[in-house]
């Protein structure tokens, strides 16, 4: 049963990502999304490798797709889905745009993130570098998730409650962090849930010293911050 839809903004919602994804040209000009298609084909001609930028397109319906500056940084998260890649609230077949309503969710959910991936791989000792992504964010969102919805590693239920909620019309799901329970995260299914320009905020250095992300920097800055 899909929990009640209510009408959720935030002003300011906060993202981490790896700095690694340069902007897509397609997503940042003026071209009318309905004729991205078109335009993809035709560069693939000549250009093969635009085909992994941009990503699947289908998995955006063009009502719902967002063009301008700093689009890229939005529509970067569901086109590049994959199930190699799931999520609380994606089994990896669509992408979820996943955001906080302040900086220190977004930190302690993509530290955990970072974590995880760096054991399941086994890296030795080492850093990588993160971005912030600050816009607002609305939606019809569903809330009052089950405590299911909310275990700690096991997102069968998330994955069950975002795809009703997703099929039904919905645009995501607000919730608390999991990491960070004083804070809410919010999980958006749609591009256009998000505000234009993202504004490219601070960026850091996560440091891993082989068992934990134990501390980060902010660039810019001299002194490292120990993490909790």
């Amino acid at each position: 049963m899909i929990p009640p839809l209510r009408s959720v903004r935030w002003a300011k919602s906060h993202r981490i990502i790896r700095t690694i994804y340069p902007p897509v040209d397609l997503f940042e000009d003026i071209a009318d999304p309905a004729d991205w298609e078109l335009l993809v084909a035709a560069e693939a001609k000549t250009n093969p490798r635009i085909l992994d930028a941009v990503g699947n397109l289908g998995l955006v319906p063009v009502d719902r797709r967002v063009s301008g500056p700093t689009a890229s940084l939005v529509m970067g998260a569901f086109t590049h889905a994959s199930r190699d890649r799931p999520g609380r609230f994606s089994d990896g077949s669509y992408g979820v745009w996943y955001c906080g309503d302040r900086f220190e969710v977004a930190l302690a959910e993509t530290a955990h993130h970072f974590q995880r991936f760096m054991l399941a791989t086994a890296e030795p000792p080492g850093e990588a570098d993160y971005r912030e992504l600050v816009c607002a964010a609305h939606g019809q969102v569903a809330d009052r998730v089950a405590p299911d919805v909310l275990a700690p590693d096991d997102w069968s239920a998330g994955q069950a409650l975002g795809r009703a909620v997703r099929n039904s019309g919905g645009d995501g799901v607000v919730y608390p962090s999991v990491r960070l329970p004083s804070g809410l995260a919010l999980a958006l299914f749609w591009p256009d849930c998000l505000e234009l320009p993202v504004a490219q905020a601070r960026q850091f250095r996560y440091a891993w010293d082989g068992h934990r992300m134990h501390r980060y920097l902010v660039h810019g800055s001299r002194a490292w911050t120990p993490f909790p």
